[in-house]
């Protein structure tokens, strides 16, 4: 009711406003004035009007961003953020500069020079030297701009240092997944054919390339023996998708078998330095970690269409794109305890999130991601489960479901150990 009730003073106060100016119009009909003759006195009031409405322009501008500094993102919690936020302070002190001028001059100029009947406009044309300086002064300024950005995104992009800390950032609708590397150090090479629901980032080692090829026989021979049993009563559309089908299904049996080949050249070739054997050791997890003060190079997959890793706190984004790694540097300065000291929450958290509308659950697709000093991330790091040791069927655990795991086993090779210590003796 008080939603009518607003909507019907509104129309009654358009239309008191229309009845209003037709009355104007009508009192000027009758003064024997013609409608674009005004007044001096109303062009006046108009132009003190204008100085009036910039100068409260003016203080609302400035006052919007003190009164709403809370509502900001907090300091950056990355060395690279910090970068960011500088490049950020700069375009905004070149935006205020020409912003407050040009404005300044707009409602200046609109109140002083109000329209009389007694004076008439300088008409200026052109002037050759004023068009070159307000050319070339804006065309300079947005070039330094832009080499400034492209200098810090080197700087982003950069070839981490050897040995750097490497984690993937996997994205699919509408679902955040983290890779991170084992005792090598390096994350195993991936294939997309050998994603299962055990294997959902297609890592690639000599056991999931094994049991993706022995199932996808197993489906191509159960689909011809289908097939074949019901050739004859199959419909001739119904028969030509299922040849179809089983003809894509041998396909990516010879092209997993030329991969599998391939593996096996490089391993010959390379030996312990093969990325195909760096795999098994990978720890696949829902969870994500970083460590505080310590470059990371983060890559990122997308597994169906373009999502963006968008990290507001540390002021980084990348796009995750299909078919292709993409990469940035990132050093976390501020662990997550002491941004709820700086931010006075003791709920903060730094979020993960997508930044490209990616479909009707786009909103949800977020993650936390905690930072936390170097010791704290390896006791966690350890306590991850070893894709190759859990076959697969843990690789999606949580550090507390896989602890129980971690435990037990340490247990039995603890005793297995002293089984085996009076035999050495």
């Amino acid at each position: 009711m008080m939603t009518l009730l607003i909507l019907a003073v509104l129309v009654l106060g358009f239309m008191v406003v229309l009845r209003l100016s037709r009355i104007a119009d009508l009192s000027r009909e009758l003064g024997g004035l013609r409608e674009e003759n005004i007044p001096e006195r109303e062009n006046r009031m108009s132009g003190r009007l204008m100085w009036a409405f910039g100068v409260i322009y003016m203080a609302a501008f400035i006052w919007m961003p003190i009164h709403f500094h809370d509502v900001f993102l907090p300091v950056s919690g990355s060395e690279q953020g910090v970068w960011i936020d500088q490049m950020y302070d700069v375009n905004w002190i070149v935006l205020g500069f020409v912003f407050f001028l040009t404005n300044i001059a707009l409602f200046y100029f609109a109140g002083r020079y109000y329209h009389r009947a007694d004076r008439r406009a300088y008409w200026y044309p052109h002037n050759n030297k004023l068009e070159m300086v307000w050319t070339i002064v804006p065309t300079v300024t947005l070039v330094a701009g832009i080499i400034y950005g492209i200098i810090v995104w080197n700087k982003i992009t950069a070839a981490p240092e050897p040995g750097t800390l490497q984690v993937e950032v996997y994205s699919k609708q509408f679902d955040w997944t983290f890779r991170y590397a084992g005792k090598d150090g390096k994350l195993g090479a991936t294939d997309y054919r050998l994603i299962t629901a055990e294997n959902p980032l297609g890592i690639i080692t000599r056991k999931t390339l094994a049991d993706r090829l022995a199932a996808l026989k197993q489906e191509a021979a159960e689909a011809t023996a289908a097939r074949d049993k019901q050739m004859e009563t199959l419909p001739k559309d119904v028969l030509e998708e299922k040849n179809k089908e089983i003809a894509h299904l041998n396909r990516t049996v010879e092209r997993l078998l030329g991969l599998q080949k391939l593996m096996e050249d490089d391993i010959a070739v390379n030996g312990d330095n093969s990325s195909y054997l760096h795999g098994a050791d990978d720890k696949v997890t829902k969870e994500f970690h970083l460590p505080v003060n310590t470059p990371v190079e983060l890559l990122f997959r997308s597994q169906d269409v373009i999502h963006s890793a968008y990290l507001p706190h540390m002021r980084s984004q990348m796009n995750t794109v299909p078919g292709m790694t993409t990469r940035i540097n990132l050093t976390p300065t501020i662990t997550t305890d002491s941004m709820r000291l700086i931010t006075a929450n003791p709920e903060f958290d730094y979020i993960l999130m997508c930044n490209k509308v990616c479909g009707v659950s786009h909103y949800n697709m977020q993650s936390p991601l905690t930072v936390e000093k170097s010791g704290a991330f390896k006791l966690w790091n350890i306590m991850l489960p070893v894709f190759d040791r859990s076959g697969g069927s843990t690789a999606m655990a949580t550090p507390q479901e896989a602890a129980a795991t971690h435990t037990a086993e340490a247990g039995t090779e603890g005793a297995a150990q002293e089984q085996a210590a009076p035999e050495n003796e």
